[in-house]
Formats: C-alpha cells, structure tokens, sequence
C-alpha cells in the first residue's frame, strides 16, 4: 500500500514538472523573447486577402494530418510489442512532442510515447520509436543532400576549375553517404548484434530489449521509409502554403529545394524544439532570399514574409501539438506495479 502511494506520489509529480517546463518555455518565445510580435501583425495584415481563411485552413488540416500519419506510423512499429488503437497512438505522439520540446534534438519525444503503453516494456518501447525517428531522420537528410546538390549550381557559380572539382566531389561524397545510410537502415537488426557485444554482462537485461532491431523485416522497414517520406510532403507542402500566405512569390520547385535545404540543416543543428525559432528563421531567410537576391527582387517585405512562413510552421506543428499533449501527459504512468 505504501509503495503505491509512493508511486502515485512520483507519477503526479513528473507530470506537473512536464506541464511547468513545456508552459515555461512556450511563455520564454511568445512573452519574454517576443519572437512572433512580427508574425501577428503580418498576419492581421493578411487576413482579410482573398483566400487567406481557407489557406489557412488547409494548413491546419496538415497540421492535423501530419501528425496523424505519424501516428500511424508509430502504431504499425510498437504493435510488436503492444497492440494500440490509433486514437491512443495519436495521444501518445502528442505526449511526445510536449515532452520533447524542452529536451536537445527533441530526445524526449521517445520517452513521452511509450509511457502511454500499459503492459510492454519501456525500454523496448524507447528503441522502436527511435527506428521511427531514424527513419524520419534518414528521409531528410536524404531528400536534403540531393536538393543540395540542386541548390548549390543554382545559386552559386562552380563553372570555375577550383569549384567545379569541389561540386563533383562533393556528389560522389553524397551519394556514398546516402547509400551508407540506406545500407544501414535496412540492415538495423546489426545494431542488436552490435549493441550486444559491447554492452557489459551486468547490462544483461538491456542486453535482452535491444531484440527489438531484429523483429522488423525489409518489406516492414520500407512501409516505415515510405509513411516517412509521405509525412515529409506534408510539411514541405505546409511550408510552401504558408510561404504564398504571408505574399512570398516563390516557385513551387524552388521552394521544395530550399524547404528542403533547411530542414537538412535545422536537423544537423543540436536545437531544443522551442528554441528553434530563431535558427530557423534565419536559415529560412538566407535560403529563400538567394532566389530573390539571383532575380534581384529581394525586399525587406519578402524577408519579414518569409521569417513569418518559417515561424508559422513552428507554431502551428510544434508549440499547438505541444499544448494539447500536455492534457495527455495525466495519462502517463511513469512507475507501474511491476516497475
């Protein structure tokens, strides 16, 4: 009886610290930073533009999508070790990204899922999501590399000898890194192999979940590659929206390649989720303002409407989902009876 009680009692506490920590820094960027005063009025000024309302709308609804394929994705790998509903997927992606918006490269994400899960285990639950997030990872940096390679005779001149040996090396050196990295992520049960050799005898029951890596086959890794490169759509679809929303003529394709470009380099970035605003801002800025700078159309209009689009983004598929989460984060129990 007391045990429980002690386990309630740190239950309740880990929450409210969730709550207060995902609150405390939503305050730090919208309050104390005031980061989004630019945003507002940009987008009180563009409200009432035909259009606007259903654009806005649509960006929403991708929103909701986005992390609902997510979801699905996270269902399809944790029903290994637990059958869930998608309902309760979504809720524990939710979870995630509250938990994971105050922690380095969002590492919390994998703990704040899988204590929605009531009888698997959490470690296990822990290394499955992080082959969602490998695959989620694999599928920018990917996408990222070839857009960069787009992106650099575009934008720069490499028809000089110095130049045009470094671009070339440049692409054999991507296409190596992508076939590594494709290499390995269909070849993931290795890490079991791996991770049991050099993890020391007394980690012998670690040593037991790290099985996870070997319970996927080829067919079902590529499912998990695919819902990955379709949730990667939506949000590049998203960025473009909102890039036309806040009056950014840019072309479809070169928006592709810079979302693209810039979301390879926010993830290379060691960021916290809410403190991303201002490196993504000024990553999206310099990308997009090299296409107005080569057409010599870039105006301080086009720069205040593309940090707009970026910060946007970031309110709309992190800090939104990070405070519905937190309704969620009640639901977790951190310590079980057979903890």
């Amino acid at each position: 009886m007391k045990k429980t009680k002690i386990r309630k009692t740190y239950n309740y506490l880990i929450r409210f610290a969730i709550i207060i920590a995902t609150y405390l820094l939503i305050y730090h960027e919208f309050f104390y930073k005031k980061n989004l005063e630019n945003v507002l009025e940009l987008f009180k000024e563009q409200f009432y533009t035909q259009g606007f309302i259903v654009q806005i709308i649509i960006v929403f609804l991708l929103m909701i999508l986005n992390w609902g394929v997510e979801s699905l994705k996270w269902q399809f790998l944790i029903k290994k070790i637990e059958k869930i509903s998608l309902p309760k997927s979504f809720q524990a992606v939710l979870t995630g990204i509250s938990v994971s918006s105050f922690t380095p490269n969002r590492v919390g994400d994998y703990f704040g899922r899988v204590f929605i899960l009531k009888k698997a285990n959490h470690w296990e639950g822990v290394l499955i999501t992080i082959i969602g997030s490998i695959s989620q990872f694999m599928t920018t940096m990917i996408i990222g590399l070839i857009s960069l390679l787009i992106f650099i005779p575009e934008f720069y001149d490499t028809s000089g000898y110095f130049y045009g040996y470094f671009y070339y090396g440049l692409i054999v050196i991507i296409v190596i890194v992508i076939s590594l990295i494709l290499l390995f992520y269909f070849n993931i049960s290795i890490l079991s192999t791996f991770l049991k050799i050099f993890t020391k005898k007394r980690w012998e029951k670690f040593r037991e979940h790290i099985k996870v890596f070997s319970m996927f086959s080829k067919p079902e890794l590529l499912k998990v590659l695919l819902i990955s490169i379709f949730r990667y759509c939506i949000f590049t679809f998203q960025f473009y929206l909102l890039l036309r929303l806040f009056s950014v003529p840019i072309p479809l394709f070169y928006a592709v390649i810079t979302v693209a470009v810039m979301f390879f380099v926010i993830t290379v970035i060691p960021t916290i989720a809410l403190a991303e605003l201002g490196i993504r801002g000024s990553i999206s800025i310099y990308l997009i303002g090299c296409f107005f700078e080569k057409y010599s159309i870039f105006t301080e209009q086009i720069d205040i409407g593309v940090f707009s689009a970026s910060s946007a983004l970031w309110l709309i598929n992190i800090i939104i989902p990070a405070i519905a989460g937190t309704f969620f984060v009640f639901k977790l129990k951190f310590f079980r009876k057979n903890s």
